[in-house]
């Protein structure tokens, strides 16, 4: 081979999509919700039931939220010692525009959106970590098998005009073999350029 020249491919321009996107909803352990080098930040309040820390518990079950700008990131934990189960298929997402739907969680695909979602086990005395999303926001991801969709919060110029959404959960539980919704509500406090 000539002195030069290399075997490196040049670069190729991809066509990027004008809806944000996101894929799937990794997890962050970070102070402030949201993608590093956002051109906005938002902060959330948990309006019902209230809560300073995103928590509530019951004697059966505890719960724990972290909303971002992708997903509602939840934890829930259960106390007893027989499991109780989340019924995805009874449970109902309200997405930031007022619309509601069913969620989406970790494991829901789009070309699945039609489909039933089975129940989660939570088994006694252990804990589930998943996220949500409504699932009117999925993508189409082409031949890929990854969870394409659009984020709950956009963190571009349109941001501002989130500031007082509010969104939220009923998440219908079974437990001790009874049916048992249990409803979340939050609402972006400010949204403010970083």
């Amino acid at each position: 081979m000539p002195h030069g020249h290399s075997n490196a491919v040049p670069d190729q321009q991809v066509a990027t999509p004008s809806l944000p996107m996101s894929v799937g909803a990794a997890d962050s352990i970070g102070s402030a919700p949201g993608t590093p080098g956002a051109k906005y930040g938002y902060r959330f309040r948990q309006t019902d039931p209230g809560s300073d820390r995103f928590t509530f518990y019951d004697r059966d079950l505890s719960f724990y939220f972290r909303p971002a700008p992708d997903a509602l990131r939840f934890q829930i934990e259960n106390k007893q010692n027989k499991s109780v189960w989340i019924d995805w298929d009874r449970s109902n997402m309200m997405s930031p525009d007022g619309n509601s739907s069913k969620p989406a969680h970790a494991t829901t695909r789009y070309r699945e959106r039609f489909n039933a979602q089975a129940p989660v086990e939570i088994r006694g005395l252990e804990r589930y970590s998943d996220y949500l999303l409504p699932m009117d926001y999925l993508l189409d991801p082409g031949g890929s098998d990854e969870q394409l969709h659009r984020p709950l919060f956009p963190e571009d110029d349109t941001a501002p005009n989130y500031n007082g959404r509010d969104f939220g959960v009923d998440l219908a539980m079974r437990v001790d073999n009874q049916p048992r919704t249990y409803s979340f509500r939050f609402r972006v406090v400010s949204v403010l350029p970083r």
